[in-house]
């Protein structure tokens, strides 16, 4: 499991364990391995000595990391430049350090950087707000702009490290190094696609840090913990079965695909409530087909509803049931929020951006540029559990003392059509298996975006080929546990 932790908490827990260090020894460590990844860099580059390397220095803590790795750097035989963007108010220790191992401050950071071979990013911390200062927007774009790699120190200059967001410029790194935990920005889009490669250096926080992050990411080992396994008991009925309302006389794809994502998934059967029954016997035989409504169509022990409906009925019925319900695509429009807070049975709404937009009644610009503050907004107005679907995937419960779960499997090439179906089918059959909300949505996108990996290989998918390859990902993953 990969936590992250929210600037307060950082900050907390570094006061905490300042007091009982000696007085800076927690910047040692951090710029100890800040300089260490450096010199792995340079090394994979050709060499560290006589390597370029040039520091963007902020007035913060940032800086000053940033100072003391460059000395170290220094010291190695790299020629260190450092560009001072806060003049006067550089760490005051860690420039001494730096001059001390013969590295020098310029005045006109362009022709260091056209020159550099690594340019370190320590302009901004993880206290910065709306984007770089407009004097530091050039020297970014140079640095952007040179053959260096660039490596942020703890996060991007420029991102909002609590919410992800990208407010203004910032500087976009090849690799960042962070300490003591993960942040955030670190794992949400659109902040996650500055940090390029992160690598976490190992300060000792985590004896101070709570035992509950703000947000995790699975691994892995946690989803096969998770995965439903039959016993030798296990019969398709208490295995689960999985009611499946989707598909109407112009898209029944639909409906076969949230078929093909359902019979994957771990419950013991699938049975298909709509107008598209004989497009998925013609793909699926096993699936049980009935023509409606879905309270009278047997019992099941979660539904999902939405995919391809149109204007086909379904979702009231579902609602009223006393099973997970698990509601996507046509099911979440005009969706009444005290009917889904009124139900007793968990609910799990699972909305793209532009779904979460019309839900949330704002531009679906705000909520690509705040996904996090979006998703927690949905649960919070909905007493549901929400997959926001999109570039980074998101996983809210209504319980705020739980936190924000972040999938970290996808591939751009789900942004495919039908792609959703698959994930509704598979996700609603780990529901019917007897995961929570929570957990089958978080297991369901991370099987999903895996299977996506492993069809894709750097070309092309098509919903149908993601769905062909849940089973490999299954397999991957339980060879895991």
């Amino acid at each position: 499991m990969r936590s992250a932790y929210s600037v307060e908490t950082v900050r907390t827990a570094e006061r905490e364990l300042m007091d009982r260090l000696p007085d800076g020894v927690l910047m040692q460590r951090a710029a100890t391995g800040l300089a260490a990844a450096c010199a792995d860099l340079l090394r994979r580059r050709g060499r560290v000595y006589g390597a370029r390397v040039v520091l963007l220095v902020g007035s913060g803590d940032n800086g000053g990391d940033a100072l003391y790795a460059g000395a170290r750097l220094a010291r190695r035989g790299a020629g260190v430049s450092a560009v001072l963007l806060a003049a006067g108010r550089a760490h005051e220790g860690g420039l001494a350090a730096l001059l001390g191992a013969g590295g020098r401050v310029v005045e006109d950071p362009f022709d260091v950087l056209a020159a550099a071979d690594l340019v370190l990013d320590g302009v901004t911390g993880i206290g910065g707000r709306g984007g770089l200062r407009p004097d530091a927007v050039p020297v970014a774009r140079a640095a952007r702009g040179s053959d260096a790699v660039v490596v942020a120190v703890d996060l991007p200059s420029g991102v909002e490290a609590d919410s992800g967001e990208v407010v203004g410029e910032a500087l976009r790194a090849d690799v960042t190094v962070t300490f003591g935990t993960y942040k955030p920005a670190h794992l949400i889009d659109p902040a996650r696609e500055y940090a390029g490669a992160v690598g976490l250096v190992d300060i000792g926080l985590g004896a101070v840090l709570p035992s509950v992050p703000e947000l995790e990411a699975l691994q892995h080992a946690d989803v096969a913990r998770m995965l439903p396994v039959p016993t030798g008991e296990s019969d398709k009925y208490r295995r689960g079965v999985v009611g499946i309302v989707a598909g109407s006389a112009r898209y029944p794809g639909a409906a076969v695909l949230a078929v093909a994502g359902a019979l994957r998934g771990g419950a013991g059967a699938v049975r298909y409530v709509g107008p598209a029954g004989d497009a998925v016997i013609a793909r699926f035989p096993e699936t049980l087909v009935h023509a409606g409504p879905p309270a009278e169509a047997g019992r099941v022990q979660a539904w999902v509803v939405g995919p391809g409906l149109g204007e086909e009925p379904g979702v009231r019925d579902a609602l009223a049931s006393d099973v997970p319900v698990l509601v996507d695509a046509d099911g979440l429009r005009g969706l009444d929020a005290g009917v889904v807070r009124a139900r007793t049975a968990p609910t799990l709404l699972t909305p793209h951006a532009g779904e979460a937009a019309a839900l949330l009644e704002v531009p679906r610009e705000e909520v690509e540029s705040a996904r996090l503050t979006a998703v927690r907004e949905l649960a919070a107005r909905y007493g549901a559990t929400v997959l926001l679907k999109g570039s980074t995937t998101l996983v809210a419960d209504p319980d705020t003392s739980l936190p924000v779960r972040v999938n970290p499997t996808g591939t751009p090439w789900l942004a495919t059509a039908g792609s959703g179906d698959v994930l509704s089918g598979l996700t609603g059959s780990l529901l019917a298996a007897g995961l929570g909300a929570r957990d089958a949505g978080s297991v369901g996108a991370y099987l999903h975006g895996l299977a996506a990996r492993g069809a894709a290989r750097g070309a092309p998918v098509s919903a149908e080929d993601v769905g062909a390859a849940l089973r490999g990902a299954w397999r991957d993953v339980s060879a895991e546990g």
